[in-house]
């Protein structure tokens, strides 16, 4: 019987391709053509592509492949009968029947298991693809690697690392699904590449994503950019066995594939293509970038996963082009994994422990080691200091002296022999190529690139051999810098070694520009921050005569004058540099080291605004603002350094201590610092205590201190001992920092001292009580430096505020000016108050606003006002729930009252009525007002005509402010007739939000035109339209209208509009136009004096 299974088994393999062959070219195209339209339930189709162009032999094969076995025969038997091909049919059939009737049964059983054994071998079980992928990756580290010991840290992947790839896809708690696309982020050399190496070696293995993904793919960036068309079935089956099953039917199963495209940022593609024209078909030939474009954006296998992994730098690049993604951090080695590295590194295990600690002095450079590269370069360049017998705490001060010692070594190692170090032109071209490559973020770098940057082969062999470039060991034509930080480097090279700083080419490609460079702020360009550090650092008198004598030739100084007159221009602009801006000044002129050359820059900074939130900003500040002569005004926020001191070691304890107290200096050491904000801060009691020395200092010259929502050491008694002892201090404003009762009695011991000459004390949300109320009293009557206290928004309540009204009854209290706004005030209080208003002569102002003093206290307040002996000069009654009921009692105070000249009434239900009331008295010559608010009073325009009567017969009234009333075009209308006539004294109106049209501009404009005194107008949130802005404008751009302050939001325009409002404020250099609402954070602020 073996004879009959042979014969059956030749006619299963070779029996199709005889029946192909008597099929002429015709008949074989039409063959084809319904063999596409075919479709077999559970099975793939055979795609287009491959049946198309495949001959009679790989048809046949195609076929066996795709419908093993018997189900062949039925596909072809079943295009044979439409091609009405019957006699074909017919002997298929017969000689099919006589093959399977020539076996036993009991070999029929084992031929159909046989076949079943063949077919799955045709399939394959994915054993061979893992296979392939284990002998690719089981090397993770490239044998040529610069790595050389402690080996163990090199190898395999750390257990985080490998917790962190388990749970990559995990169900995300917020929105509970899993993620599809993951990008996992780190620094250039941080293990990104490694890991996902191991994550194929791990799945390969089958000890990672088993459930999850049934097949998973390595897609590389730096292979992929030189690939130029291909089908994405072609694309990702480089390492397919041809014994698997066909790599189509793995991509009909989308959902259980990941896709893993390693090194995004080596991708050289612009990703422009727009979605619609993206290709879904893995069957088509494109261009690889179109391709990867394609599944990147969800076009191509929609259902598949993806894990990207790129650089920091080239995210802003990838995120358009992802949907729904998970972002991961890879940081590189932890701390004590860095300091093992280091112990491990050197045999010697007191030069391990100097090593440690002066790299460990240097916060930047201790980051920088979490790279297991940048580590290897740090201990081996200290490795060689020390064999030297030289200083490395010196070495390790700045990134760059590091840096410049370590390609210092690599120059001095080739043979010694000076023809064989690179020459100029050799390092000009190496250092151009670096500089254009960190602009573009190129790292990778083909031939042509080296061919264009004028590098020859030979130059290349010699960058090579000196372990500056590197020869990837995969992908051909490809080199790298060894490591990002020595490309940075010598991009920051190419900017000391240009020599014609004078010609301003207006040609020069970007990179070449420095002024570009020092313009790119690290936010938008954080690619470039290292380099700018490098060339700051490069500056340094040591460091420029170190590779003077490394590259035998000098190193002209005059980029050092370019670089200080750029900060002169930051210095002197209009837009001084954000926090930001600022902290990385201080790192690059950090990198200096050069003090003659950091007084020289920070003269040009006299204001300063920085977050102090690491231990490194704290470094770096202390450094320049120590050496800032010129410093008038500082503001500084510090969070989570001084609680980082708790989990610290004695050591970084020491660092930060130091820099803080270096830090504080300035206060002592520049006697042009008059102003200092520390806000948002946490400081522990050893902080407040340096800070506190530096107070009393008797060269400190400081005048304004703020500590605003600053949280002080618990039980730390001496905060405000300094008070006494500086002379100088007369503002102090502690808004926001909870002091509390007890910390109020500190301020207050403080205040009594007869040195104290504090003249202005701000206690706003300070967690306040009744109880702080009686040290306050004692200190009113006490201090006779003190005349204004600002107590807003806190729970003092009426019983409080009594205390305080004794102090300020008292004939020693010399306080003028006082704010209790929010501070829980009822009826009840204004009894107290009303009796010091009267018996102060010295208290020129009082804010009650926000409390619900309610009619029956403004009749109290009221009373007061008409006795002859208050001096009040300003009230803010704002927010205080009266009625127009109360604008009775104030109508009779004000005929009485000559001391008043502000008055703000907003946000009360006065209607109409209280306004006409009000406007009663307001219209005659004898009352003073100058200054009336009423915002939100309820008013319509019903209420302008008693308005206008005011404006007109009121010489005194300059300031009226009506806005968020319901006044309306009509209400305008009235109101400037009276505007325009003579006797009008108004300098300054508020409308904001009265519900004005494009009809109010017209009156408005004739107003502006005929009013010489109307200085400052607020139209903003008012529906004015375009046309009414092209009204105004035509007004604003005559000489005869003063105005120099008008309210509005220009975006709320169209385009036409807004270019009028620009050309009008060009035209007009004394106009200022610009959004605002009404703030009253100040208790005596109006919209007109923000300017």
């Amino acid at each position: 019987m073996e004879d009959s299974s042979l014969s059956f088994s030749f006619f299963s393999d070779f029996g199709l391709l005889l029946y192909l062959e008597e099929l002429n070219n015709d008949e074989l195209n039409k063959f084809k053509l319904l063999l596409k339209e075919t479709v077999e339930p559970g099975h793939c189709p055979i795609p287009w592509t491959a049946v198309k162009k495949a001959k009679r032999e790989e048809l046949a094969n195609l076929m066996n492949q795709y419908y093993p076995g018997e189900q062949a025969w039925n596909v072809t038997l079943k295009i044979f009968g439409k091609m009405n091909l019957k006699d074909l049919c017919v002997r298929a059939k017969a000689e099919i029947k006589w093959a399977a009737q020539t076996m036993k049964p009991e070999n029929a059983k084992a031929m159909e298991v046989e076949a079943q054994r063949d077919q799955e071998a045709v399939m394959g079980d994915g054993t061979g693809y893992r296979m392939k992928i284990k002998e690719k990756f089981c090397i993770v580290w490239d044998k040529n690697s610069l790595l050389r010991k402690p080996a163990d840290f090199h190898h395999g992947v750390t257990q985080e690392e490998r917790k962190l790839l388990e749970h990559l896809f995990d169900v995300d708690v917020k929105t509970d699904k899993q993620p599809r696309t993951v990008v996992l982020q780190g620094a250039a050399g941080v293990g990104k590449t490694t890991l996902m190496r191991k994550a194929m070696l791990d799945w390969a293995k089958g000890s990672l994503y088993q459930q999850r993904f049934a097949h998973v793919f390595y897609l590389n960036g730096r292979e992929i950019s030189q690939m130029k068309e291909s089908t994405f079935a072609q694309l990702i089956s480089k390492d397919w066995p041809i014994t698997e099953i066909p790599i189509e039917r793995i991509l009909s199963q989308p959902s259980s594939l990941l896709f893993i495209i390693d090194s995004f940022d080596e991708l050289n593609f612009a990703f422009e293509e727009p979605e619609f024209a993206l290709c879904d078909d893995w069957t088509l030939v494109h261009p690889v970038s179109f391709l990867m474009s394609s599944l990147l954006r969800k076009v191509m296998l929609p259902e598949s996963s993806l894990l990207v992994t790129t650089r920091l730098t080239a995210s802003k690049r990838l995120k358009p082009l992802l949907k729904s993604q998970r972002y991961v951090k890879l940081l590189g080695m932890s701390e004590d994994a860095r300091r093992e590295y280091i112990y491990q590194f050197f045999e010697d295990k007191s030069w391990a422990m100097r090593a440690l600690s002066s790299i460990r002095n240097n916060e930047m450079l201790f980051r920088m080691c979490q790279i297991p590269l940048v580590c290897w370069i740090v201990c081996t360049c200290l490795q060689q200091q020390m064999e030297k017998g030289s200083n490395i705490t010196m070495i390790c001060q700045t990134t760059t002296s590091l840096f410049t010692c370590y390609i210092s070594n690599l120059f001095s190692r080739v043979d010694g022999c000076s023809s064989s170090l690179p020459n100029e032109a050799q390092l000009r071209s190496l250092c151009r190529l670096a500089a254009n490559g960190v602009w573009t973020m190129t790292h990778v770098l083909y031939k042509d690139n080296l061919r264009k940057h004028e590098l020859t082969k030979i130059d290349i062999s010699t960058f090579l051999d000196m372990n500056i470039l590197q020869k990837d060991t995969e992908y051909e034509n490809c080199y790298v810098f060894t490591h990002l930080h020595i490309q940075e480097y010598f991009a920051a090279m190419f900017y000391m070694l240009k020599v014609d700083w004078e010609a301003r080419d207006h040609s020069v490609q970007s990179f070449e520009s420095l002024k570009l460079l020092l313009e790119s702020k690290s936010y938008q360009y954080p690619h470039l921050t290292q380099m700018k550090c490098f060339l700051f650092g490069l500056l340094n008198e040591d460091t420029v005569k170190q590779l003077e004598e490394t590259f035998n030739y000098k190193i002209s100084p005059e980029i050092k004058w370019e670089l200080l007159q750029w900060m002169e221009t930051l210095g002197n602009s209009d837009s001084a540099p954000s926090q930001l801006g600022l902290l990385d000044l201080f790192h690059y002129l950090y990198e200096t080291q050069d003090e003659a050359f950091v007084t020289q820059a920070m003269q040009y900074f006299p204001k300063v605004v920085i977050n102090i939130c690491e231990e490194i900003h704290l470094l770096v500040s202390s450094f320049c603002l120590k050496h800032s002569q010129c410093l008038r005004t500082m503001k500084l926020s510090i969070t989570g350094v001084f609680k980082k001191m708790f989990s610290s070691s004695p050591t970084d304890v020491y660092h930060i201590t130091h820099c803080w107290q270096e830090l504080c200096t300035v206060l002592h050491r520049n006697e042009h610092l008059k102003e200092l904000e520390l806000c948002h801060s946490n400081l522990n009691e050893l902080a407040m205590k340096i800070f506190h020395q530096e107070l009393i200092n008797p060269k400190c010259k400081l005048q304004k201190l703020l500590l605003t929502f600053v949280s002080f050491p618990d039980n730390y008694q001496a905060v405000f001992s300094f008070l006494p002892h500086n002379q100088n201090l007369m503002h102090l404003d502690l808004k926001g920092s909870c002091i509390g009762d007890n910390g109020v009695k500190s301020l207050c011991e403080a205040l009594k001292h007869p040195e104290c000459k504090l003249q202005n004390l701000r206690l706003e949300s300070c967690d306040l009580t009744a109880v702080c109320c009686l040290n306050i009293s004692k200190a009113l009557i006490k201090s006779q430096s003190l005349v204004f206290l600002n107590l807003s928004t806190n729970n003092l309540l009426d019983d409080g505020v009594k205390l305080l009204c004794e102090a300020l009854g008292h004939p020693k209290c010399c306080l003028e000016r006082m704010s209790l706004e929010s501070c829980g005030l009822t009826e009840a209080a204004c009894e107290d108050l009303s009796v010091a208003l009267i018996s102060n002569e010295r208290l020129t102002h009082l804010c009650l606003a926000d409390n619900v003093l309610g009619d029956g206290g403004i009749k109290l307040i009221s009373d007061a006002l008409k006795h002859p002996q208050c001096t009040v000069q300003s009230l803010v009654l704002r927010s205080c729930h009266f009625t127009s009921v109360s604008s009775e009692y104030l109508a009779t105070s004000l005929l009485h009252n000559k001391s008043l000249t502000h008055l703000d009434l907003g946000s009360n239900w006065l209607q109409d009525d209280g306004a006409r009331r009000l406007c009663d008295v307001f219209r005659q010559t004898s009352c003073s007002l100058q200054d009336l608010e009423l915002m939100g009073c309820v008013l319509t325009s019903a209420c302008c005509l008693d308005l206008a009567s005011a404006i007109l017969n009121n010489p005194n009234l300059q300031s009226l402010d009506l806005g968020n009333n319901n006044i309306q075009d009509e209400g305008v209308q009235i109101l400037c007739n009276a505007l325009r006539h003579p006797n009008c004294s108004i300098q300054r109106l508020g409308l904001e939000y009265c519900g004005l049209t494009s009809l109010s501009c017209e009156d408005l404009s004739s107003s502006l035109l005929s009013n010489q005194r109307l200085i400052k107008m607020n139209l903003t949130q008012n529906n004015v339209g375009s046309k009414g802005i092209r009204r105004l404008c035509e007004v604003l751009r005559s000489p005869e209208c003063k105005l120099q302050v008008l309210g509005l939001h220009k975006e709320s325009f169209d385009k036409e509009a807004q270019k009028l409002l620009e050309a009008v404020e060009v035209s007009n250099p004394h106009l200022v136009i610009k959004p605002f609402n009404s703030d009253h954070n100040n208790e005596d602020a109006s919209w007109w004096r923000y300017f």
